[in-house]
């Protein structure tokens, strides 16, 4: 269903997060725009028979919607409909898919993704040999999880002149750094236009489908190209969906991305790689690799300038910083074009970083002193952390704690925005939260309040749009309806998960995200008074 709601529309006999009033059980929309909240009594005294249409919500919760503030759409979509290798237990059982996906798919380019080989029995990745065997003479691209390397087929290496000279390449086809590069846009170049469309509009119904109402997409010139960014952008603002807001990044792109419909020229603006793949940039040498460090891809001159060309132009910049080497280049070109431009402006230009995994306390402190969005991934955390977890085996166990610094983050003043970086860890909001909440490491955690501050306000906050993520007078009606269980509240420890259904806190209560607890089920999604999702048969 995709329909703009038209005329006063209440919704009733339920419960409404808003800070507007901690016990509303109702909510009054007109058109595109939340016009009053409030218990079911005190709608009816205001609005009577007014309402041109009732919702009875049975019990369920009215929240804002999400906002995802990175993901690849393009790619989720190929995660959700392709070969998807998330979840394979072995190596055996990687090739296996590969050769079944082949041959339902015969004379196809075949785009797989999700393998991570931390965890597999065999301990490596597959050969191009072994995808040979497996696909025959099919053109394939692999990409690991993290999406910073793959490995590919003979065909996909043939196709792909100059690869065999470029930085990262390896002849057994596991592909890092410039030479991944190309083989990803030899892979890419392969889709067409109405293929992309397709992979792009599921997508956009699996967001709306978990309470998604915006996301940040992350394009660039090495990560999906300038046709897939704006077909995408083209597709959100002509169909009924989520709503997409670019982010480009390319260096010093301003006009382009002007060009291109991009909100601004950041996202994955890579200084470095990532951890699983060992290029993020590491200013110790990794523990299961003595012999590197990661890749640099940017230096803080560039990262200077790149600041001071957007900051004039009044664009937000932003860039990929994993390692600790990597945002200590972005810190430092932040203080290099705070002089020349000045720390006030760049303050108000709200410049992002993504990841900022190993951001330690100077860092941080340097985040809160020019006021850079930490746009963060909890998912992240709750698949590699831990004693046992990826990054215990790249970084040990010491670098590996101080991984994915939420509560200092907060504690210092830096405004959070949660993502999922999709694909390379799946759409799921209330999954981010609980990761948060339940983060690896006790002092990281965050309350569940601040956690889904961080996936609503958050992700509208990194936009410039203060006023959007919270349902109160005079908001825009973006928001998801949901079936859930008992709602509570967490203790005031953040640190301590204890939860109470004391109607005294007179705070909002959220979902139960302990583990083992089944997530909220979403009923309803709507954008701007457009219902862009409702599950079959809820609301009727």
């Amino acid at each position: 269903m995709t329909s703009l709601t038209t005329g006063l529309i209440l919704l009733r006999g339920g419960r409404v997060y808003t800070p507007a009033a901690p016990d509303a059980t109702a909510m009054v929309v007109r058109g595109d725009t939340v016009e009053w909240v409030g218990t079911d009594s005190a709608a009816q005294v205001a609005y009577g028979d007014a309402a041109d249409q009732v919702i009875d919500l049975d019990g369920a919760l009215v929240t804002p919607a999400f906002v995802d503030a990175h993901v690849h759409l393009t790619s989720t979509g190929l995660a959700l409909s392709g070969l998807d290798l998330a979840g394979c237990r072995s190596l055996a059982e990687a090739l296996d898919r590969l050769a079944r996906h082949a041959r339902e798919h015969p004379g196809e380019v075949i785009c797989g993704q999700g393998w991570d080989e931390t965890d597999w029995p065999e301990g490596r990745p597959p050969t191009r040999a072994e995808i040979d065997a497996a696909a025959g003479d099919a053109l394939v691209y692999l990409s690991r999880v993290d999406v910073h390397s793959a490995v590919v087929s003979s065909a996909l290496l043939a196709a792909a002149p100059g690869i065999q000279q470029a930085d990262g390449y390896t002849e057994d086809g596991w592909l890092r750094r410039e030479a991944h590069h190309i083989a990803r846009r030899v892979a890419r170049d392969a889709i067409t236009p109405g293929q992309r469309r397709v992979l792009q509009r599921a997508a956009l119904r699996r967001a709306a489908e978990l309470g998604i109402g915006a996301l940040h997409e992350c394009g660039g010139p090495e990560i999906s190209g300038e046709d897939d960014f704006t077909d995408l952008l083209r597709l959100a603002g002509e169909e009924p969906g989520p709503e997409v807001y670019g982010l480009w990044g390319e260096l010093g792109a301003v006009d382009k991305a002007e060009r291109l419909g991009a909100h601004a020229v950041a996202g994955d603006l890579c200084c470095d790689g990532a951890i699983g793949s060992r290029t993020a940039y590491l200013r110790e040498p990794y523990a299961d690799a003595p012999d590197t460090r990661g890749a640099r891809y940017l230096t803080a001159g560039d990262v200077a300038e790149h600041l001071v060309a957007c900051t004039r132009a009044g664009v937000q910049a932003g860039f990929h910083a994993i390692g600790d080497a990597a945002l200590d280049a972005v810190v430092e070109g932040f203080a290099k074009a705070a002089q020349v431009v000045g720390e006030a402006a760049l303050v108000a230009a709200r410049h992002r970083v993504e990841h900022a995994e190993m951001a330690d306390t100077d860092l941080i402190a340097a985040f809160a002193r020019y006021g850079v969005i930490a746009s963060v991934q909890p998912a992240f955390d709750a698949a590699w952390g831990g004693p046992d977890g990826m990054y215990a085996r790249r970084l040990g166990a010491e670098r590996a704690l101080a991984m994915n610094p939420f509560a200092a983050l907060a504690a210092a003043g830096v405004p959070l925005a949660f993502g999922s970086d999709a694909p390379v860890t799946p759409l799921d909001p209330w999954g981010a939260i609980r990761a948060a909440v339940y983060h690896h490491n006790p002092d990281q955690r965050i309350s569940a309040r601040a956690a889904f501050t961080a996936h609503t306000r958050g992700g509208w906050r990194a936009l410039g749009r203060d006023t959007e993520g919270v349902l109160r007078p005079g908001a825009p009606a973006t928001y998801a309806i949901w079936q859930v269980g008992e709602l509570v509240v967490q203790a005031p420890d953040e640190r301590i998960q204890a939860w109470s259904t004391d109607p005294r806190s007179r705070v909002p209560g959220l979902p139960d995200l302990s583990p083992g607890v089944a997530p909220p089920r979403c009923l309803r999604t709507v954008v701007r008074g457009r219902i862009v999702y409702t599950r079959e048969g809820a609301l009727e």
